[in-house]
This record gives structure tokens, sequence and C-alpha cells, in this order.
């Protein structure tokens, strides 16, 4: 049994990827679209302004299926996992050998492609300014730029975390965009 279209905790799932991802200024109008073209909503929400989420974000959950209906929290829960590692990394880094500039440029290349694998589009961002001030040498903007890493790190796992949480309410994807046939 397919859900209506507008099935208020799919709504309510849709609203809170795109407001808290930064991405709610046309929800309406593509809302409104969607029910003139038949076309889910899901498939118009693409076009998105950049939030904390990038399209390679979207390009995930298009490649999650039946076979792997969990595909995009899985791949979500080893980011946070290797990232947090990684995290702890250029904590370390900083603190024992805060002149190696290379090694902590190395660690946040590291830490900003583990980012990019999900679309972690602000983490990323931060990366390249932390990256930045190794270039010149600067301890003091690696060291707040670090605690600007880690302060988008937590509100992302935890913006992620109550996303899934909500998808895991609305069931099974097939079920919860209609199939206009």
């Amino acid at each position: 049994m397919h859900l209506p279209l507008y099935h208020p905790i799919l709504h309510l799932v849709l609203v809170w990827k795109h407001v808290f991802f930064g991405q709610c200024f046309r929800i309406c109008e593509m809302w409104r679209k969607a029910a003139d073209s038949r076309v889910p909503l899901v498939r118009q929400m693409k076009d998105m302004p950049e939030g904390y989420l990038d399209e390679q974000f979207n390009q995930l959950e298009e490649l999650q299926d039946d076979s792997s209906p969990n595909f995009v929290e899985e791949v979500v829960a080893l980011f946070f996992k290797d990232s947090s590692r990684l995290l702890t990394n250029i904590e370390q880094a900083l603190e024992k050998h805060p002149q190696d500039f290379y090694r902590l440029d190395s660690l946040a290349h590291q830490f900003k492609g583990s980012g990019s694998s999900i679309g972690a589009l602000r983490m990323k961002n931060e990366c390249s300014m932390f990256k930045a001030h190794c270039s010149n040498r600067n301890l003091e903007g690696c060291r707040r730029s670090l605690q600007k890493m880690k302060r988008e790190h937590a509100t992302l796992k935890q913006k992620l975390e109550t996303y899934f949480q909500l998808l895991r309410q609305v069931g099974p994807r097939e079920r919860a965009v209609n199939s206009w046939k």
C-alpha cells in the first residue's frame, strides 16, 4: 500500500531535512508544483540551496534501494565513527606537535575527505579554513578552526540522527512516496 504524497509524517521528514539543513525557502512552491505536476516532492528537492549537506548526500540517497534500505544511515554511521577518530587525532596533533603544520594539514585533509563522502558541506568548508591556517602557519587560527569543525561535526550528527529517526517513523521508502500510475 502506498501512502499519499502528502502523508503528514513524510511532510515532517521533508520539512525537517530542508529547514534544518538550511534549505527551506522554496519548499512551499515545490509542494504546489508537486501537486500540479504529479511529480513526487522528493524528486523536486534536489535543487535546494547550500546548507549543511550538498548534492553528495542526495546521491547517497539515490543509491539506497530495497536490497539495502538502510544504506545511507549505515554510511553516515561509518562516517561519524571515522570522523570522530580523525577529530581526536587532529586535537592530539595540535597538543603534541603544534608546529608540525604538514601533519595538521594532512589530518585535516583526511577529515575533509571523510566529510566529502557524505556531503558534509559546512564541515568541508571549515576544513578548508583549517588547511589555509596550516599554510599560513597560523597556530591560533588552527585552534579556532578546530573548535568550529568540532561544533559543525556535533551539529551535523544531531541533525542527521533526528532525520533518520523521522525516516524510520515513515517506514520503507516505497511506501512513503506515491507512485502516480
